[in-house]
């Protein structure tokens, strides 16, 4: 039994469970402690599901990633309890739709700005009529290739859907994004906020920090989880007093470039 479920390979019984186990977390508030992967490789993304982090971000925004390879991570990962969460390149309802064929059931789409936007993220994971998402279950890993032969069935409600709130625009709409029905957890993004705001660079500056925390408020009031990135451990500790429930704590490449760094740092000195 995994953290997020029966796993499918203790079992050859079909359906999957229809619940998200990530998404029920974020419900009950959970702190989930996750990690940021951005080597682009399902080998690396294995290693680090190996830690035992709650969740792990497949990054298609900024990593050199594309649909092959963001399939391979999702195989790599699903012998394991963490649960993994896509990050689109752009909110494209093609894009989405490609990717929750593929198996990704939690998606994070990033720079959302407002409740229109979100609105149509939401529509793009649901099947009609709560949405418009295309149907070709009986070819896609999704539905474990046609052997659930339920998925249709239970596909909307297994869905998570995170929105990123990164940028002065969005913030103004933040209250209304956040109201949207179909939206589990506001993601806030601190380097694209950081620029936005006129501080290029430096999340760590006041006004962004505060933006932040006000932020993490807000979403919270509005019933959904708030989530974030860090880099750091400080600054993941002070994200989690601010009541974000759902942090990423680290990302691997930056955990690579450290110890690489001090390791020879060591040696030379």
């Amino acid at each position: 039994m995994g953290r997020w479920g029966p796993s499918r390979a203790a079992s050859r019984e079909w359906p999957v469970a229809a619940e998200n186990g990530f998404k029920q977390a974020l419900t009950r508030g959970d702190t989930l402690h996750g990690l940021w992967l951005a080597l682009a490789d399902a080998y690396s993304a294995e290693v680090c599901a190996g830690a035992g982090f709650d969740w792990l971000v497949v990054d298609g925004e900024h990593a050199p990633n594309d649909l092959r390879s963001i399939l391979a991570q999702l195989q790599a990962l699903a012998a394991y309890p963490s649960a993994p969460v896509v990050r689109l390149p752009v909110g494209d309802p093609v894009l989405i739709k490609q990717m929750l064929d593929i198996g990704a059931r939690t998606l994070l789409i990033p720079m959302v700005e407002s409740a229109a936007q979100a609105r149509e993220m939401v529509a793009a994971t649901r099947y009609p009529p709560q949405g418009s998402r295309g149907v070709a279950s009986a070819l896609v890993r999704a539905s474990a290739f046609s052997r659930d032969t339920d998925y249709l069935q239970h596909a909307n409600g297994g869905i998570c859907l995170l929105v990123q709130v990164e940028s002065a625009a969005a913030l103004g709409e933040l209250d209304s994004i956040a109201a949207v029905e179909g939206v589990d957890g506001v993601f806030v993004g601190p380097a694209d906020l950081a620029a936005s705001l006129g501080h290029l660079g430096h999340p760590a500056h006041p006004d962004v920090q505060a933006a932040i925390r006000d932020a993490a408020g807000r979403i919270r009031a509005a019933g959904k989880a708030a989530g974030i990135l860090a880099t750091d451990d400080a600054t993941a500790r002070r994200y989690l007093d601010w009541g974000y429930t759902f942090v990423a704590v680290g990302v691997d490449v930056l955990l690579l470039t450290r110890a690489s760094t001090e390791l020879l740092a060591r040696f030379r000195d």
